[in-house]
């Protein structure tokens, strides 16, 4: 069911159609791959810092990797593909993926204002034109996507902030100033 697939089998380029069908049908399970990977590591870095409990950034003896953290997102990866289909996880995802973009453009920007000595490794160029850019195109994006996503990614976001509210906001290294704002010891300026 790949759109550009089918538009090219009834142009009459049923061999290019067919071989794109076939890359997105390889591609699709690389991407969620990436995608439990990335997550493990959100959730990691989380936990490590008092958003999420402490155990689920135990670090696997032998292999050097968050086991807790990577086995209990793939329960929740089954459970949900078990349950959608595979066009409302990808909506899903998408609507997640948009809202974090749309988020770091913003977050640059402020930055930016808030601190503009702060060490960047990482630069933006044009920030002033990217970022703005960045969050029109994601928010027409996100807005296009069905309501029934939408709802779902603000369901989702509630019971986010809840938890948020309830635990991570108490048990946030930074919060309580035990470290500072890029993740390292808290450091007096006196």
């Amino acid at each position: 069911k790949e759109p550009l697939a089918h538009v090219l089998k009834m142009l009459g380029f049923a061999g290019w159609g067919n071989a794109i069908g076939l890359a997105a049908a390889l591609a699709l399970p690389s991407v969620i791959l990436m995608m439990i990977y990335g997550q493990t590591r959100i959730f990691f870095t989380m936990s490590r810092d008092g958003l999420l409990p402490e155990k689920l950034s135990k670090v696997h003896p032998k292999f050097h990797t968050p086991h807790v953290i990577t086995i209990i997102t793939g329960i929740f990866v089954a459970f949900f593909a078990a349950l959608f289909p595979v066009g409302i996880l990808a909506d899903i995802s998408n609507s997640g993926t948009l809202f974090a973009f749309m988020a770091v453009a913003i977050a640059v920007l402020i930055l930016r204002k808030k601190e503009p000595n702060r060490h960047r490794p990482f630069r933006t160029p044009m920030a002033w034109i990217v970022c703005p850019l960045a969050i029109a195109g994601c928010l027409l994006l996100f807005v296009n996507l069905s309501v029934y996503t939408i709802g779902l990614f603000f369901g989702w976001a509630v019971i986010g902030l809840v938890i948020y509210a309830l635990y991570g906001y108490r048990n946030s290294d930074l919060a309580r100033g035990i470290t500072g704002p890029e993740g390292g010891p808290k450091i007096d300026s006196e």
